[in-house]
């Protein structure tokens, strides 16, 4: 079996890896170290807990130390790129591990951070400088560092970059950066948009692939439980009062949903945290050492963070709502699993997600088993067991590709005109039936788009009043977005999204 002392690896660095008893290579780091010790580019594909930090800290710091520099003011030898805050902290902590035998200096540029403190370091020089893009720009804008003598690049986690909006700070970035460099760029998917950047960026890299693009991890066992939105809650504190739950994530859509399942939990006797974009960076912290050291056995988290946890020993990731984006579940149930050991991924799943399973399941190639688990006692009370099993006939169908009719209205729709008896509403487009005094409005037809005969319209030409101009109808964008509620959604208008991404990409940093 090869060892972490047949790769080629400075004798400081490999002093440090046995220092944390890491003695045998993962699949990422067997293939990627030599490509990165030859001086090649490199683009990786690698779902989270692989070992991806360790395969290009590790070769990049045996680079450095073969050839040792004082690093000249404002300056940076290896900049590494992260999409939020919690990850750049973790990859900082990963290098000063492997560069304990190495006089390396390390420092990291996120938001939330003392700005001064930061400025500080960088007019030292450094060697190894991670970061947030947003607020390394603002630092260039400064004049605190310049990027002209870098001597290798890591762009980590590249996708989830793209899905911040990163892509213009990125550029402008890179392009500040010299031309002869080493660039990497790593990645837990492959969307068309990273090929490019890759294509932009990096020189005749070489791929390193550990799994099929967008896999699940292998030992991750993965359920999906059919809950009404109504007893999520109720089903969500019964498992985690189960023993089984020794550290469990809990990832929800958005910042004040994650909240509010704190505050039932805590009803429930559940002592939970929370971490997400609203929190500061001492709150986060705090939150994370918390959860690191058991004092809370429930972290509750937003997509924002899923990237950026690795703490050793999570039992469980709980889907409390599934994501918008089906790469999203990969990187959340990525929490777990990890350094080899097995976990538990569930998602509860309410009639308006199924279609969100069934895109995760595309996407992964795989079949989420469908739950046994018995929550009967926490759905009772909060929802019909007749509308549970219509959801599990409904799945099952949906599955099988059949269409589903369940008899009642879409939101948001008029039930149609049963032909036969007369009954219901009219279909739209059509006049209102019926005689005045029975509950019909004489403008009916209006409201179903049909225009009426008024009185000014009976006048002869002459007579009728003046015509005002009408006011143009609101065009709206009906493409549904997550409101910040448990399990609801609400419509957006034109350029809500790019304002939320770029809210999103505010909170990482």
């Amino acid at each position: 079996m090869t060892q972490f002392s047949d790769l080629g690896l400075a004798a400081p660095v490999l002093k440090a890896l046995q220092k944390q008893d890491y003695l045998t290579p993962t699949p990422i780091q067997l293939q990627a170290i030599p490509v990165l010790l030859q001086g090649h580019d490199l683009l990786g594909i690698a779902q989270t807990g692989t070992g991806k930090t360790a395969a290009f800290a590790t070769p990049l710091l045996t680079l450095m130390a073969d050839k040792p520099a004082v690093p000249a003011p404002r300056s940076v030898r290896v900049l590494v790129l992260a999409p939020t805050r919690e990850l750049v902290l973790q990859i900082a902590e990963s290098f000063r591990a492997y560069a304990r035998y190495l006089p390396v200096r390390i420092a990291t540029v996120i938001g939330g951070a003392c700005f001064g403190g930061q400025t500080q370091a960088l007019l030292r020089g450094l060697d190894v400088l991670v970061a947030t893009p947003g607020r390394l720009l603002d630092h260039l804008e400064q004049g605190n560092v310049k990027l002209d003598r870098v001597e290798a690049v890591v762009l980590d986690e590249a996708d989830h970059m793209l899905d911040l909006g990163f892509l213009v700070p990125i550029r402008k970035i890179m392009a500040k950066l010299p031309h002869e460099r080493q660039s990497l760029f790593f990645s837990a998917t492959m969307p068309k948009e990273i090929a490019r950047l890759s294509g932009e960026f990096l020189s005749h890299p070489k791929r390193v692939e550990v799994a099929p693009v967008a896999t699940t991890a292998e030992r991750v066992e993965q359920e999906a439980l059919f809950v009404q939105p109504a007893a999520k809650g109720a089903v969500l504190a019964a498992l985690l009062a189960q023993d089984e739950f020794e550290r469990s994530i809990v990832f929800t859509r958005t910042k004040r949903g994650a909240e509010k399942v704190c505050k039932l939990l805590e009803k429930a006797g559940i002592r939970a945290l929370s971490i997400h974009g609203n929190k500061s960076q001492a709150q986060r912290q705090a939150a994370l050492g918390a959860f690191r050291s058991g004092e809370v056995r429930a972290l509750i988290a937003t997509d924002i963070a899923a990237r950026g946890i690795d703490v050793p020993g999570i039992s469980h990731v709980i889907n409390f709502e599934l994501p918008d984006v089906a790469e999203s579940y990969v990187h959340r149930i990525g929490r777990t699993a990890r350094a080899g050991k097995a976990g538990v991924a569930i998602s509860l799943v309410a009639p308006d997600e199924r279609p969100l399973l069934l895109q995760i399941e595309r996407l992964t190639r795989q079949t989420v088993a469908r739950s046994t688990r018995d929550v009967s006692a926490a759905v009772s009370a909060q929802s019909d067991s007749r509308e549970l099993a219509d959801m599990l006939a409904q799945d099952e169908a949906m599955r099988a590709g059949r269409v589903v009719r369940s008899g009642k209205p879409r939101q948001g729709q008029p039930p149609q005109r049963n032909r036969r008896t007369g009954q219901g509403k009219p279909a739209q487009g059509k006049p209102a039936q019926g005689k005045l005094g029975q509950g019909k409005p004489a403008h009916a037809g209006a409201a179903h788009g049909k225009p009426q005969t008024t009185t000014a319209q009976a006048m002869p030409a002459h007579q009728r009043p003046a015509r005002t101009q009408a006011p143009a109808p609101q065009v709206r964008d009906h493409q549904p977005a997550a409101v910040e509620g448990l399990g609801k959604k609400r419509r957006t208008r034109p350029g809500s999204r790019a304002r939320a991404r770029a809210r999103a990409a505010a909170a990482a940093e």
